[in-house]
């Protein structure tokens, strides 16, 4: 409770995040610890929901080109009114994968808990009122199709919160891979999305394309004290 409440201060005490939670989405703050230590020219924002992540980016960098992707109707919506004349932030309504065509999300009772995976029952359970209540038809696409080296001024921070369908993004990224400095994912210890890859599968692929672990942040515990899910930074030392 006293968590929210510091939020709620921060994001009404300060004006671009005031007029966004004004349309619907609060900035995501938790972020800037690990915005503010790096140094970014282009965001690729991959599970933008309302423009959360994309907020505090922009305040972070003020002159970043954003490109972000939500294939949800909904959030996508507020995300345009949130970010409606910022020139240097574009949304693609559509979800990154290695595969191109169209799927079935699940849309959580929370929208940012939705997944292209069928959410787990431990999911709700860990975390109260994220159940699925539909589904929505997507497109899915790879991030070539989207973006090209041209688009990519770096140092370049991709951003991942896809609630378990990581790997899958990841796999339709790596045509791009070479551009990128940072990769920004949130990240599983256990299954909370059917069929998800965990951090360790997902750490082990990155590392093959040279990307290293170099922090892990805002971690979620069971109540026995175990680590449920973070975000991690992984840097291109290749």
């Amino acid at each position: 409770m006293i968590k929210k409440l510091n939020k709620f201060i921060k994001v009404f005490g300060n004006s671009s995040y005031r007029k966004a939670a004004l349309n619907g989405a609060a900035a995501g703050i938790e972020h800037e610890t690990v915005l503010k230590t790096l140094q970014c020219n282009t965001i690729i924002d991959v599970g933008a929901n309302k423009g959360q992540f994309a907020l505090a980016a922009r305040k972070c960098f003020p002159n970043a080109r954003i490109y972000s992707f939500e294939p949800l109707s909904h959030p996508a919506e507020i995300f345009s009114k949130v970010f409606d004349g910022d020139n240097n932030t574009k949304l693609f309504p559509f979800a990154i994968s290695d595969e191109t065509g169209e799927a079935e999300i699940h849309i959580s009772h929370r929208e940012d808990s939705s997944s292209l995976l069928p959410i787990g029952e431990k999911q709700n359970e860990m975390f109260p009122g994220t159940y699925e209540v539909g589904v929505e038809k997507i497109t899915m696409k790879k991030l070539s199709d989207a973006l090209s080296v041209s688009d990519l001024n770096s140092p370049v921070l991709m951003k991942i919160d896809v609630q378990g369908f990581e790997l899958s993004v990841l796999k339709g990224s790596t045509e791009l891979f070479s551009c990128m400095k940072y990769i920004y994912s949130e990240c599983s210890y256990i299954e909370l999305y059917r069929g998800q890859a965990l951090f360790p599968e997902i750490s082990e692929f990155l590392a093959k394309y040279g990307f290293k672990k170099t922090g892990e942040f805002n971690t979620s515990f069971d109540e026995s004290g175990k680590p449920v899910q973070s975000d991690f930074l992984f840097e291109n030392l290749s």
